[in-house]
């Protein structure tokens, strides 16, 4: 599996109170995407980066990182192959993202993506 970069995902109760302070406090000023549920904050000088999750819309858990990848089905076949838990399969949603994900050794809950143009 090629790993493009990953982000982390917080759990927050509101998006938009806790999007304030990642703005304003800590430097994350752009606001790359904000689907109401998920929204990525990044820094325009730097590129560094955190997603906000209030409650994903269609898997069954809360991921706690999104990994994203060159090649999500070529990832997919890998984690089946080494026989990792899946915790949602892999799908195309409706913003353009595919993605699954997997239960990591202790517990963590990974959100595996390809971002499709």
């Amino acid at each position: 599996m090629r790993v493009v970069s990953v982000i982390p995902n917080l759990n927050v109760p509101d998006i938009d109170a806790a999007g304030g302070f990642w703005a304003e406090v800590m430097g994350l000023s752009t606001e790359e995407m904000n689907l109401g549920w998920v929204a990525r904050f990044t820094s325009p000088d730097t590129g560094a980066h955190v997603q906000l999750v209030s409650g994903d819309a269609t898997a069954p858990e809360d991921s706690a990182l999104t990994v994203r990848v060159e090649d999500v089905d070529a990832a997919y076949a890998e984690v089946l192959a080494a026989g990792v838990e899946v915790v949602h399969p892999l799908v195309t949603e409706e913003w353009g993202v595919r993605r699954f994900f997997v239960r990591a050794p202790g517990g963590t809950v990974v959100n595996i993506a390809q971002h499709h143009a």
